[in-house]
């Protein structure tokens, strides 16, 4: 058993942290004395290196705990995909600094925006937090997935359907021409991804503006504040239903 203290010291996770994630129930002592000192034992160690790696990816600490917290949850499987999506986020880092010694090399700014562009990030990193959760909505997006799906027509298609709701920023989010694009854009998630439900829709628009590569990756396609003005329309059409 670890007190707080070494724990700390050994993962190099500040104590107040380590407070924090046991009052929200993320990582809860092994057990308390009768002094009120925090221990850990190793499977409670195993669990925050877990939550660490999780962490390094960005994933909420919310999400993090509802997938640890599933009784599916497998950790040697969501080890591979996490060692999978890091190297993806290093190709990606990688691509960017060679982007940056050639602008310092050539000592001009390259119109280059690609090397920016994160959507196969994205795209694999909603796919592991599905599969991860062993999700009924999973099942459904593998599914469509392996028949004749093509995923780069679909996400273009998708990003299309951002263009045109940015397009609408200068109308109220109430808006019925709004509101009609967040109907076609409800139905095109079901439609080729998994039954969007007005509690996933809600999710999916909270997501768009607190993950900054997807308000980044909205806000691209649409316009500078996209993310947020489809967040809120997403509110008002959800909240019709």
């Amino acid at each position: 058993m670890r007190t707080v203290k070494e724990v700390s010291k050994l993962t190099g996770v500040s104590v107040r942290t380590l407070h924090h994630y046991d009052a929200i129930g993320l990582l809860p002592p092994t057990q308390v004395t009768k002094a009120g000192y925090r221990l850990y034992d190793d499977t409670a160690l195993r669990r925050l290196q877990s939550i660490l790696l999780f962490r390094q990816l960005q994933f909420p600490l919310k999400e993090i705990k509802a997938i640890l917290d599933r009784p599916t949850f497998d950790p040697s499987e969501a080890l591979t995909q996490q060692i999978e999506l890091l190297e993806l986020q290093h190709k990606h880092i990688g691509e960017l600094i060679s982007f940056a010694r050639e602008i310092q090399k050539k000592g001009v700014m390259e119109m280059n925006f690609h090397v920016f562009d994160t959507s196969e990030i994205e795209q694999y990193k909603a796919e592991a937090k599905a599969k991860w959760g062993d999700t009924r909505e999973y099942q459904e997006y593998e599914q469509k997935q392996g028949s004749g799906h093509d995923v780069h027509e679909t996400t273009s298609q998708l990003m299309n359907l951002f263009r045109e709701i940015g397009a609408l920023w200068q109308l109220p989010p109430a808006d019925q021409a709004v509101q009609e694009k967040i109907g076609a854009l409800q139905a095109f998630i079901t439609k080729n991804y998994y039954t969007c439900s007005a509690e996933i829709f809600r999710g999916l628009g909270e997501m768009y503006v607190q993950d900054t590569r997807f308000q980044d990756n909205l806000d691209k396609a649409g316009g500078a504040g996209t993310a947020e003005f489809v967040k809120q329309a997403i509110e008002v059409y959800c909240s019709k239903e």
